[in-house]
């Protein structure tokens, strides 16, 4: 696997940020006065002195680490600023769930084809979709009684870090509860089963529920549905809202929409706005270093359109050069068995800036692993990418199937990671497909090519397209030998 280095200024940053203040006390005795030198430690800048001259190198330096950091959150501002000029939830081109910030749109069914605001959408869930910004109030998410069927709520903050653990894998009860900001100390109101604070000021709120194929479980999720909500804290009346979804007004789809994701960070305005990130999301301990390198050049630039000229150019370079490649799965993570990848710290990235912006380049807000285990293909067993010219099968051997306590599905995404329009409107397998044929011996063979395989075969065909593709395996709740890497996915035979 390509492996994409940072900086050693970086590692260098934050072990010098790390490092511990300790106290050196010279012996005392004739008028010799004891030294508490973690007294200096505390004095010494962050980054460089103002007007400290600033070599091009060194400017492009801090800004390609700068750039590889800010993008996730970067990312997350971006979908702020453009959904808080909602009027309400809707749905766009009567497809993608947007709402202005602080609360929730949920779909009714499956996500289809043609959205373009998330990559690596599934169809095993029915999706909601929010924003949430602290700086206006704090928010209550509503859990109604999911009975039996698998649900999570994903809940991270501006980095895609996780910080409220609400789904079934934790035993959440139903009920309200309570989400606030850094600076929130305010009082929590009677009636709020638990409080979950945020690091940042934005964040986003993701609801997952289950949905199989059958007709019947459609029609059977829809009055749940319908208790999903999120609202300010100052709307909070102790009682359960409700909104039926399936009235939720359309929002004309943008004329321009392309083959790839939204592209939510464009490197020729990133400097500009990075600023703003900087005030949004508080260092974490061992940033500081990090924090003042890259304030010191935007402080600079502020003053010499040279610099800040330079910056933008990093940044174009840094996109194409340092962030596009991760877009390509064979990148994300570290490698298992027959070309398979996947990752162990989604959504708990901590200072893992490699990881956490390949996720968010690649198929941004992923689960906890605990919640979800992803595994990632682009190729098979030979090494080869997957092209439609070819056929394939993943064979999972007697009782070898994703071993869950959720659910689980082999999905196929085009060379874009969006789901690839086919004669029979099937983009996944697993779990929610209850007519899936098991061979003789027990085994589970999927088939995965262009053209329809033969009439018995076609309960267990997953579609591909003409071109590239990729394959991506989800494990919801997984069990623990997922977790550990003692399973890993079948390998890609091409046939």
């Amino acid at each position: 696997m390509k492996k994409i280095f940072i900086p050693l200024l970086t590692v260098c940053l934050l072990s010098i940020s790390c490092k511990k203040e300790t106290s050196v006390k010279q012996p005392e005795g004739n008028n010799v006065t004891a030294v508490d030198s973690s007294a200096v430690n505390k004095s010494i800048p962050p980054g460089p002195v103002a007007n400290t001259i600033l070599t091009d190198e060194y400017v492009k330096h801090i800004g390609a680490v700068a750039y590889l950091w800010g993008w996730p959150m970067t990312n997350i501002h971006n979908r702020k600023v453009t959904f808080e000029k909602l009027p309400q939830p809707m749905y766009k081109g009567g497809i993608v769930p947007l709402s202005p910030p602080n609360q929730l749109c949920m779909l009714t069914d499956y996500i289809k084809p043609g959205e373009r605001e998330v990559a690596c959408p599934n169809q095993d869930v029915v999706y909601g979709f929010g924003i949430t910004d602290f700086t206006k109030d704090a928010i209550v998410v509503q859990v109604p009684d999911f009975g039996d069927r698998f649900w999570v709520y994903q809940i991270c903050n501006q980095r895609i870090d996780g910080y409220a653990p609400i789904g079934k894998m934790y035993g959440t009860k139903p009920g309200f509860y309570l989400l606030t900001g850094p600076k929130w100390n305010g009082k929590v109101p009677d009636g709020i089963s638990g409080v979950y604070k945020c690091d940042t000021d934005l964040g986003v709120v993701i609801p997952r529920v289950f949905q199989s194929d059958d007709p019947a479980d459609k029609k059977a999720i829809q009055p749940v549905l319908t208790k999903i909500m999120m609202y300010t804290l100052s709307e909070f009346d102790g009682k359960l809202k409700t909104k039926e979804w399936s009235k939720t007004p359309i929002l004309p789809a943008d004329p321009k929409t392309g083959n790839e994701e939204t592209k939510w960070v464009k490197p020729e305005v990133f400097f500009d706005e990075l600023p703003a990130i900087l005030k949004e999301v508080p260092p974490l301990p061992g940033e500081e270093a990090i924090y003042g390198q890259i304030q010191s050049v935007l402080a600079a630039a502020a003053k010499d359109p040279k610099i800040k000229n330079l910056l933008k150019q990093t940044a174009i370079e840094a996109d194409q050069k340092l962030i596009q490649p991760l877009f390509q799965f064979s990148n994300v993570g570290y490698p298992v068995k027959d070309y398979w990848t996947t990752q162990s710290n989604g959504a708990q990235f901590g200072l893992d800036y490699l990881t956490r912006t390949s996720c968010a380049k690649a198929n941004i807000f992923v689960n906890k692993p605990f919640e979800t285990k992803y595994f990632y293909q682009d190729r098979d067993v030979s090494g080869t990418r997957l092209h439609g010219k070819n056929n394939y099968t993943v064979t999972f051997a007697k009782g070898e199937v994703p071993p869950v306590k959720g659910f689980w599905s082999l999905t196929l995404y085009n060379e874009y990671h969006f789901f690839s329009p086919n004669s029979i409107d099937r983009f996944s397998l697993g779990t929610k497909n209850k007519g899936l044929k098991y061979n003789a011996d027990g085994s589970l063979t999927l088939y995965v090519q262009n053209a329809p395989p033969s009439a018995d075969k076609m309960s267990n065909w997953l579609p591909a397209p003409k071109e590239v593709f990729s394959l991506y395996i989800r494990c919801y709740w997984p069990e623990d030998k997922v977790l550990k890497d003692l399973w890993t996915p079948p390998a890609v035979l091409k046939g």
